[in-house]
């Protein structure tokens, strides 16, 4: 062994030796605390390229007084044991820095536990916070990938994209700063979604059947190479890695490029990845070399950056010179600016400055070297030169290779969303679609459609859709093709129903709820206008009509004041009476007790003739129902989901039952009646009702009444799809400002008699027993009164002679007259 190497192998020893032997008795020791998960590749990558870099630069700075004396602790990937060894490198070995923990902690209480020490702490995860100036960050810059990120978006004019992240605790900070620049550039993110790094695949599967329901098809992907590894797979499985949709990986995800699993690699092929660049460089190149005769492996990038950082931090520790000054180590730290393994190192703002990034396609399964980008360039596309020692893997970004093998760049709409609808119905007001077999394309109009384009319109983003007709086949037909996932949405009069939802999703109700009857109004009975109150009730009323005016006749008649004659009188009486149904009456009453009587009967007949007015006006319009549910014809929708069964529900159990197919068949039934060959009453969801009351606005037909037996019609979509909670917002909003009454009027045509909706199926004839205690109220109150006026009359007239003459013999009638006879006293 020559001098050179013996100088060389002493002093790479007294670098590593902790208790320094007289060889090294010159240098001063400066205590590095390092913070590693030892049993994690990156760990074991990281701690490597530390103690390289030691001996790199100490072999060629062996003149330097000052040597890094390191002190290793073993996170064992656990969060509490690394915040634990950070305390104790700090408490106990005092040292003057601490590198790493590569896993997150906590950037707050990092940063905390730093500036309160004074002592600078690098690392390479976590949230880069300015206001702790002793937290420094070695990772990639999150502000320059999210700037890499959209200039890549940009340049293929893709304006809609899907973020999916790792649900970590300290969030994503790429995220927030993707927000920022797409508000300046027109880029929306239309749906994000976060998975949990111990996510199981039937969790991961739930998450891409939402993302596969979403027109969107560019996807960026944040999350680690674990959970990637898992991701990926499941994604090709479904048929998501095909020439629709295309991938963007994060610095962060990229690492799974490195995958040993050939599924997963698989899976990747015609995905884009963003890996920090590094320029080639002599150093580079023998670092390299040295590694990889220790391992298969390729070198991780936070391993370079740690190389570098030791440089750093050794040239701040020797201008330094003394121990226990953390904050002129840092003021040196942040003045570094040189060309390492990793590329220029430079800190601004404790933060790392970017080299740029290699844009990578994973293709064959090697990754490719596509194009660059740069802050101060942009994205580049031109070939490296003839001195890269990776010029085998460089081509443009016009020779990137799509998922399933597409050279042709996918668009952020290429999944057009396949929206079911049925062709040849007769009811077509809501949908009325027709397929042009010329050019291969469904046009459909109606109410439902435009509802549809209305809300899909609204949407922030733009929504692509094809229609797919569909002749043959029900609703449920059509809900098992999108549950199947044949198509991603049905449009159309489809109605909400509890088993329909097991299988699809809906949106909220764009119609009118329930189902409900329709009768023809214009029946000829003359003797309707008796109906409302039965036999009982109207003897009953004309009895006390005729009671009540005996009485009051016969107070007036007792009264002292009055003027007129009794037989003068009893006419006017029972004229005024007869006036009181109609609250007319002008003949003014002298008695007070008869006045008390006309004001009791007086709401007798107020309540009498609002129940009567009430019950006439629903027999008006729900005679032809009556007579459907004693037994008539009542007709349904033909083809619908309810058919003869619901109509049971509408009190038609008895009643004979048949299907009609159109309007125009609605309107022949009625108008030909159920004995006749057509029908009584039809029974029918309240939209359809209502469309064709707009058609046939004429006055002969009306909705006497509903239940709110179904949900509705509403839009289909697969289970998960974010389309229908964002449709539903938009149902929720035109409702709200007037823009889906207008659609009504549109094709609803006019406006038409309906019931209120709590109207009774069958209004009924009002009966005594319902008003008995009116009666009692009012017989009571006159028996009461002609009493007390009897009483004061006898009080007034009969003196002890009158009294004797009456037991003395006098005549019944005589003394009727006597008593009945005015002003006989005189005072």
């Amino acid at each position: 062994m020559n001098t050179n190497n013996l100088y060389m192998l002493l002093l790479f020893l007294c670098t590593l030796n902790q208790n320094h032997g007289i060889l090294c008795a010159n240098f001063v020791d400066i205590d590095v605390g390092i913070v590693l998960d030892m049993e994690s590749w990156i760990g074991k990558s990281i701690h490597t390229s530390i103690m390289m870099a030691i001996s790199d630069f100490y072999v060629r700075n062996h003149s330097y007084k000052t040597r890094i004396v390191v002190h290793l602790k073993d996170s064992k990937g656990d969060r509490l044991r690394a915040m634990s060894a950070v305390l104790d490198l700090l408490n106990t070995e005092k040292v003057n820095t601490i590198i790493g923990p590569e896993t997150y902690i906590g950037s707050e209480l990092l940063g905390s536990i730093a500036d309160t020490a004074k002592v600078p702490i690098v690392s390479f995860a976590g949230k880069s916070l300015i206001e702790y100036p002793y937290l420094l960050h070695i990772k990639e810059d999150e502000v320059s990938m999210a700037k890499c990120i959209c200039t890549l978006i940009e340049s293929y004019k893709w304006r809609d994209i899907i973020y999916v992240y790792e649900d970590t605790d300290h969030g994503s900070e790429l995220l927030q700063n993707l927000f920022e620049l797409f508000q300046e550039t027109n880029i929306r993110i239309t749906y994000r979604v976060a998975i949990s790094a111990s996510a199981k695949n039937d969790q991961i599967n739930k998450e891409l059947h939402k993302l596969m329901s979403v027109h969107t098809t560019v996807i960026i992907v944040d999350m680690s190479p674990s959970l990637a590894s898992k991701f990926f797979p499941n994604a090709k499985k479904l048929g998501m890695m095909s020439k629709e949709y295309a991938w963007i990986l994060t610095a962060k995800t990229i690492d799974i490029f490195q995958s040993t699993k050939f599924e997963v690699i698989e899976s990747l092929q015609g995905t884009l990845g963003l890996r920090s660049y590094v320029p080639a460089s002599r150093r580079l190149h023998h670092f390299t070399k040295r590694w990889n005769k220790k391992f298969t492996r390729k070198v991780h990038m936070l391993a370079l950056r740690a190389y570098d950082t030791i440089w750093a931090l050794a040239e701040s520790i020797e201008r330094v010179g003394v121990q226990q000054n953390g904050t002129l180590l840092l003021n040196e730290i942040m003045k570094s600016k040189f060309k390492g393994i990793s590329g220029e190192f430079r800190l601004t703002e404790q933060n790392l400055i970017s080299n740029g990034f290699e844009i990578v396609n994973a293709v064959d399964f090697v990754e490719k070297r596509v194009g660059y980008w740069t802050l101060s360039k942009g994205i580049t596309r031109t070939r490296l030169s003839l001195n890269d020692v990776d010029l085998r893997y460089s081509i443009s970004m016009e020779d990137v290779i799509w998922p399933g093998g597409s050279t042709s760049s996918p668009t952020s709409q290429g999944k057009k969303l396949r929206i079911g609808v049925r062709t040849g119905l007769r009811f077509n007001s809501f949908v009325n679609a027709v397929y042009d077999e010329q050019k291969n394309v469904t046009n459909a109009t109606g109410f439902s459609v435009d509802v549809f384009n209305t809300c899909l319109e609204a949407l922030p983003y733009q929504v692509t859709y094809e229609f797919v007709p569909f002749a043959n086949g029900s609703y449920d037909r059509l809900i098992e093709k999108v549950y199947n996932k044949e198509i991603d949405g049905v449009v159309g009069d489809s109605t909400i129903l509890a088993n329909r939802s097991k299988l699809v999703d809906f949106t909220s109700t764009y119609t009118d709820l329930g189902l409900g009857t329709l009768a023809k109004t214009n029946r000829k009975d003359i003797w309707i206008f008796l109906k409302p109150l039965n036999a009982n009730l109207w003897l009953t009323f004309a009895a006390f009509l005729i009671f009540n005016g005996f009485v009051i006749w016969a107070i007036e008649a007792m009264d002292q004041e009055s003027k007129n004659s009794s037989c003068q009188g009893i006419g006017t009486i029972f004229w005024l009476i007869i006036l009181t149904i109609f609250s007319a009456q002008k003949e003014k009453l002298v008695s007070n007790l008869s006045r008390f009587v006309m004001f009791v009967w007086l709401i007798v007949v107020l309540i009498l003739i609002s129940s009567y007015t009430a019950t006439l006006t629903s027999m008006l319009t729900v005679e032809q129902f009556e007579i459907a549910s004693k037994g008539g014809i009542v007709g349904f929708h033909g083809g619908s989901f309810f058919g003869g069964v619901t109509v049971n529900n509408m009190n038609f159990t008895d009643s004979k039952q048949r299907s009609y197919y159109s309007y125009n068949d609605y309107a022949d039934a009625l108008t030909k009646g159920g004995k006749h060959g057509g029908a009584d009453a039809i029974v029918d969801e309240v939209p359809y009702i209502k469309m064709f009351l707009g058609k046939y606005s004429n006055g002969e037909y009306a909705m006497v009444s509903s239940e709110p037996v179904t949900s509705g019609f509403a839009f289909i979509f697969a289970k998960g799809s974010p389309l229908v909670t964002e449709m539903s917002r938009e149902i929720a909003r035109i409702r709200e400002d007037g823009t889906l009454r207008n659609l009504e009027k549109k094709w609803f045509d006019t406006e038409f008699s309906v019931l209120p909706e709590d109207a009774s199926t069958k209004p009924k004839t009002l009966s005594l027993e319902r008003f008995g205690g009116l009666f009692v109220i009012s017989g009571v109150s006159s028996g009461l009164a002609i009493i007390i006026s009897l009483i004061y009359l006898i009080r007034a007239k009969m003196e002890i002679l009158c009294i004797i003459s009456l037991l003395g013999g006098r005549s019944l009638m005589t003394t009727i007259r006597y008593l009945l006879h005015r002003k006989v006293i005189y005072r």
